[in-house]
């Protein structure tokens, strides 16, 4: 079944403020490109020869550390978009892609891009408000990372991801557990102390939110629940 690119576009934060007019042009440098689970597209340091928008599917984003250990940063999922800062900053890509699912994507080339927004420069500032949110969430991640209880950074992970795709969550424990920075055994003890507690419940490839305000208590950090101090 073929993307409507257009109707893709739309949805995009990045390009929802464009009118008809200007999304017929930019899904006109569209290519779409039908991926298997598990399959590369692109590695770190790769040229950033183009960016792309998920229209079905999942794709996983890391880093290998120097000690060989892969670094999960983020998945991303229908309608969201990856590469563009690479893209936007005329870089290599600071870090690997891969899909994580059976994925559909559609991809815009660098240069075709850059022309379009010499064309319609308003655009080139909406993509900065965007950028610069995902900045700030990186940063924010990065915080949680350095020295927060191992429940605290699982909550607040699974509130981040509750707030962009509901709360029935596409993830595996072991994709939860490579976003959080821990372990498999220890994002699983966790989730079944919560199970206990009606905090989430979980089935094959996906984790529910059941009670988002104890959540929310427990990414608070002490006092904000009950749950024993875990190990990294």
């Amino acid at each position: 079944m073929k993307t409507d690119i257009q109707g893709l576009l739309k949805q995009s934060p990045v390009f929802a403020a464009l009118d008809d007019q200007e999304l017929q042009a930019l899904s006109a440098l569209a290519r779409e490109k039908v991926l298997v689970a598990d399959q590369n597209i692109f590695w770190e340091g790769d040229p950033s020869d183009w960016f792309f928008i998920i229209s079905q599917g999942k794709v996983k984003v890391f880093k290998s550390a120097s000690s060989g250990k892969e670094i999960t940063l983020a998945f991303f999922g229908p309608g969201e978009i990856f590469g563009e800062v690479a893209v936007l900053e005329n870089k290599p890509y600071p870090a690997s892609a891969q899909t994580a699912a059976a994925t559909r994507l559609i991809g815009i080339r660098k240069s075709d891009f850059w022309d379009y927004l010499s064309k319609h420069p308003p655009i080139a500032l909406k993509i900065i408000n965007v950028l610069s949110g995902r900045l700030r969430e990186a940063q924010s991640r990065l915080r949680d990372m350095a020295g927060e209880r191992v429940e605290q950074r699982l909550a607040r992970l699974l509130l981040r991801l509750s707030a962009k795709l509901g709360p029935t969550l596409p993830f595996t424990r072991q994709e939860l557990s490579d976003m959080a920075g821990t372990t498999t055994e220890t994002t699983i003890r966790v989730l079944s102390q919560w199970k206990e507690q009606g905090v989430t419940s979980s089935m094959r490839g996906q984790i529910i939110i059941i009670d988002e305000k104890k959540l929310k208590q427990l990414g608070e950090g002490p006092g904000g629940g009950t749950l024993p101090e875990t190990d990294h």
